[in-house]
């Protein structure tokens, strides 16, 4: 074998070991990244999800905005990038806890009973007012001393949450998506679609609850949000009890 034949097969094995060992890295990285994703959202390979469906809170109990289907499609792409799979249930339909699988529930307390009952049970902190009325305070958050008014079109609140309620390691968490419109619930979702890596390596498998402010969607959309703040220990924190009113002095 001449010299130059030889250096030609040098380099076809270099090439093909450095090919080999590229693909490897690849491998292992998107692997890796995989594992987290899973762990971040408790979606192990060929686990089990629920999407927890609200309602148009101005039309018949089985009609979903369009926004809140566009949720459940960002939702829908991100289970499927984990291999895991989702039911979907109607909020009323709901008959059992929370921990044994990954929990998605999308829409206020005022279009979904189940968020009703997550906001007493695992955020006392929070207060939606879910007056049909006309008001300023219509819609509005309260997250311990805190209040959050919606300025319809310009400045709207959403909360984002994982919860696990302290049930350990191994219990599945639920995601909170309310919102005080339901184009706040799609905008949370593209956000934690964007966003899961960092908010992974900041909570890793504890609970968070983040408010997110959604920009003038009457031009931009759901593609416009701010982080307002982690508002994790006020909302876990009950609020306190207004002190009775003295009875009026007689005359």
């Amino acid at each position: 074998m001449t010299d130059d034949v030889l250096n030609i097969v040098l380099g076809v094995i270099a090439a093909g070991l450095s090919a080999a060992l590229g693909w490897l890295a690849r491998t292992s990285l998107w692997k890796r990244r995989l594992r987290r994703k899973q762990a971040f959202f408790g979606l192990p390979d060929n686990s089990e999800s629920l999407l927890v469906v609200n309602r148009d809170a101005g039309g018949p109990e089985s009609t979903v905005t369009r926004h809140d289907v566009f949720a459940l499609l960002e939702l829908s792409a991100l289970i499927k990038d984990c291999r895991a799979h989702a039911q979907v249930l109607a909020h009323d339909a709901m008959r059992q806890g929370f921990g044994e699988r990954t929990e998605f529930c999308v829409g206020g307390p005022a279009s979904n009973r189940r968020m009703l009952a997550h906001l007493a049970s695992l955020l006392p902190g929070v207060r939606v007012n879910i007056d049909s009325e006309p008001g300023p305070d219509r819609g509005a958050f309260q997250i311990g001393s805190e209040r959050y008014r919606m300025e319809g079109g310009r400045a709207e609140y959403v909360i984002l949450a994982r919860l696990t309620a302290g049930q350990g390691r191994e219990a599945r968490p639920v995601f909170l998506f309310c919102g005080q419109r339901a184009i706040t619930n799609q905008a949370a979702t593209r956000y934690l679609a964007r966003h899961h890596e960092r908010l992974w390596r900041k909570h890793g498998n504890t609970s968070f609850v983040l408010l997110l402010k959604v920009v003038n969607s009457q031009a931009y959309g759901p593609d416009v949000v701010e982080l307002v703040a982690d508002v994790t220990r006020a909302a876990q924190a009950p609020l306190p009890t207004p002190a009775p009113t003295a009875p009026a002095p007689r005359p």
